[in-house]
């Protein structure tokens, strides 16, 4: 798991992917297996998905609030409208 300021914004992302450990989560909190977000995302080794879900374990509050955040349009437009 890394970040990288180019890519999204600098959210912990599965190094050599563009795939952030946010999209994992909110996989995850829709109650897809491991397997079936292997299939949806078939690019990705099972190690790599297994650490973004390690690291969503370890950071859950953080990326749940980011999660609650990237659905709320009220956040979205008082970020537009400051």
């Amino acid at each position: 798991i890394t970040v990288n300021k180019a890519i999204l914004g600098a959210v912990p992302i599965i190094e050599g992917t563009r795939i952030s450990v946010r999209a994992i989560a909110g996989y995850y909190q829709m109650g897809m297996s491991v397997d079936e977000i292997l299939a949806t995302l078939s690019h990705l080794r099972p190690s790599q998905l297994l650490s973004a879900l390690a690291y969503y374990f370890d950071h859950q509050q953080e990326i749940d609030q980011n999660l609650a955040n990237a659905s709320d349009v009220e956040f979205w437009k008082s970020q537009v409208f400051t």
